[in-house]
């Protein structure tokens, strides 16, 4: 069976280390893409048809407002079916100690039976803050392995963290 990277990311104004910069490629992106190279999975990204403001300090006000009315965003668009994988890798930016709610979305839409969920976060200190056992909660009919934690500021080098985890 095929593999699956399905990931949420998010560029413009970021937060790395106690300042904010913008980048073109989120963090998240960036590691799925690695994980991809590394398993040879499909990618497949999760956006929201309304995405977060470019600002920082104002997407994750929305992020929070988002979390706090446990909302359901309107995703751009959505695999078909998940039918062909038995593996996914599941990517998100760590916002308010959890998933951004766009992920929820994707993960609610589906049957994850017989399937394995690898888990991966971008963060900037609260590592997955309980997402797996929140995606076990989700997915109740799937295996959810230890997920990996990445430091946003160091996505750049995190090919032999990534090795090691898969």
């Amino acid at each position: 069976m095929a593999k699956l990277v399905a990931f949420y990311s998010r560029a413009d104004e970021n937060y790395f280390s106690g300042g904010c910069r913008y980048v073109t490629v989120g963090n998240t992106e960036k590691l799925a893409e690695m994980i991809s190279e590394m398993t040879g999975a499909d990618l497949f990204q999760i956006e929201q048809k309304i995405p977060y403001a470019a600002d920082y300090n104002t997407c994750i006000e929305q992020a929070k407002k988002d979390l706090q009315a446990k909302a359901r965003p309107e995703l751009i668009a959505m695999p078909d079916s998940l039918d062909g994988y038995d593996e996914i890798y599941l990517g998100y930016p760590n916002y308010w100690g959890d998933m951004p709610m766009a992920v929820y979305t994707f993960l609610e839409k589906f049957d994850w039976s017989g399937k394995t969920i690898h888990p991966f976060c971008t963060h900037e200190g609260s590592g997955l803050s309980g997402t797996e056992g929140k995606i076990r909660s989700v997915c109740k009919s799937a295996m959810v392995t230890k997920g990996l934690a990445i430091q946003g500021s160091f996505v750049d080098d995190a090919r032999g963290a990534i090795g090691k985890w898969i």
